[in-house]
């Protein structure tokens, strides 16, 4: 898939941003950087990257698709932790999304923690109203 700028909204174009994550030729120095890749990887449909950095014990079985759902924007309201030295953090964001031509979001405070070296999704809690995906 051709995608110009890199949806998770770092300014950046996609092949130097995320799209490098998606591709193995890189692996996310922050959990932020992570949340990011994760968010433009189910924007994209790159959802083989979703799985991969999941944590085993907490993934499920498998990640279907959902082609009714169109990503349209991610914000990053908090961060703690999560940076090149750290092992565990926390980001909280909220991403826009449309199904059947009705806007929503999703609010969620994620958890990360490092192991064998890269950061993966643990978990998180996702804020009332919202949707997890």
């Amino acid at each position: 898939m051709l995608v110009a700028d890199c949806p998770c909204g770092s300014g950046e174009r996609y092949d130097a941003c995320c799209g490098r994550l998606h591709r193995r030729q890189a692996e996310a120095a922050t959990a932020e950087e992570l949340m990011r890749s994760r968010y433009a990887a189910y924007a994209v449909g790159a959802l083989d990257h979703v799985f991969r950095t999941w944590h085993p014990r907490t993934r499920p079985e498998s990640i279907d698709p959902d082609s009714e759902v169109t990503w349209s924007g991610l914000r990053i309201l908090d961060r703690v932790a999560g940076g090149p030295d750290d092992d565990r953090g926390e980001v909280e964001f909220e991403a826009t999304y449309e199904r059947a031509g009705r806007s929503d979001r999703l609010h969620e405070r994620s958890r990360f923690e490092r192991r064998r070296g890269r950061w993966v999704y643990v978990d998180g809690d996702v804020s009332p109203g919202s949707r997890r995906y």
